[in-house]
């Protein structure tokens, strides 16, 4: 699938990084194929020495040798970007856009003819567990769509939305690890009150995440199911379930989910 592409990236920080590194690390991907430029000199010349991949000096040069160009830089530089290497990208290139709140019609300004496909990764992609939703934009078809997806299912698992999803999206994967981290510290926390020391604390309860959320994906049954397996009559989880749902633990997560939505709504309007 990508043998014999020239895959490029304008912006060399962490999520090109857990990107770039699973796409090597899984065979999908040569270092002699990648080619990073990153306004931070350092940067360029860390990711030269950790995954022996060429470096450019601009933008304008990885965006004119690329077939797929993946633009991870932050939203707010984008349009600067965007300007600058806006007539170096070939109309064959593909190109990947990470940017949280930019729109795809919003590149396509820039990219007049460019296949572009916009995809909200979360931060769990730096430890190849990520949750990526990809859309596709007016020149993009359905092969294009797909083999970003397989790319990012490198570091994760993907799911091909509309575009007018994406702010859920964010709203519930993008925002979704600062919830779970939350409820972590506060098990933590819970551990450490019943007598467990701080580090058994978090490996019981991060262990016990991992493995619930493992069981959903694995089994494909419906999480209530699962928590039926383990509540029963009269036991220890039921009446921990019980104080939860008193404290009204639904409510507040999906007020949190809805909120994020908004949040990201909100901030789209502003770019």
């Amino acid at each position: 699938m990508l043998s014999n592409k020239k895959i490029g990236f304008v912006g060399g920080g962490a999520m090109c990084e857990a990107l770039m590194g699973g796409l090597l690390s899984r065979g999908m991907l040569k270092p002699t194929q990648v080619t990073v430029h990153d306004v931070v000199k350092e940067r360029l010349h860390y990711l030269k020495e950790r995954y022996a991949v060429h470096i450019a000096e601009s933008g304008q040069a990885v965006a004119s040798t690329s077939d797929v160009l993946f633009l991870t830089v932050k939203p707010q530089v984008m349009a600067s970007v965007l300007s600058s290497i806006g007539k170096f990208v070939p109309k064959k290139t593909l190109v990947v856009s990470i940017a949280a709140g930019i729109k795809i019609a919003t590149i396509e300004k820039y990219l007049l003819g460019v296949p572009v496909v916009r995809v909200m990764p979360n931060t769990p992609v730096a430890v190849g567990e990520g949750m990526s939703a990809v859309a596709r934009g007016t020149n993009a078809d359905e092969a294009a769509a797909n083999m970003v997806s397989e790319m990012f299912s490198a570091v994760g698992r993907s799911v091909q939305v509309d575009e007018s999803m994406m702010d859920a999206v964010t709203g519930l994967s993008g925002s979704g690890p600062a919830f779970f981290f939350l409820m972590l510290d506060a098990l933590s926390d819970a551990g450490v009150r019943v007598g467990f020391s701080r580090q058994n604390a978090l490996l019981l309860s991060a262990q016990t995440m991992l493995g619930a959320a493992k069981m959903v994906l694995e089994t494909g049954e419906h999480p209530g199911k699962l928590k039926d397996m383990v509540t029963s009559p009269g036991g220890t989880a039921i009446s921990g379930v019980h104080m939860l749902e008193t404290h009204s633990i639904r409510a507040a997560l999906i007020e949190a989910v809805v909120a994020a939505t908004a949040r990201s709504r909100d901030m789209g309007k502003d770019q």
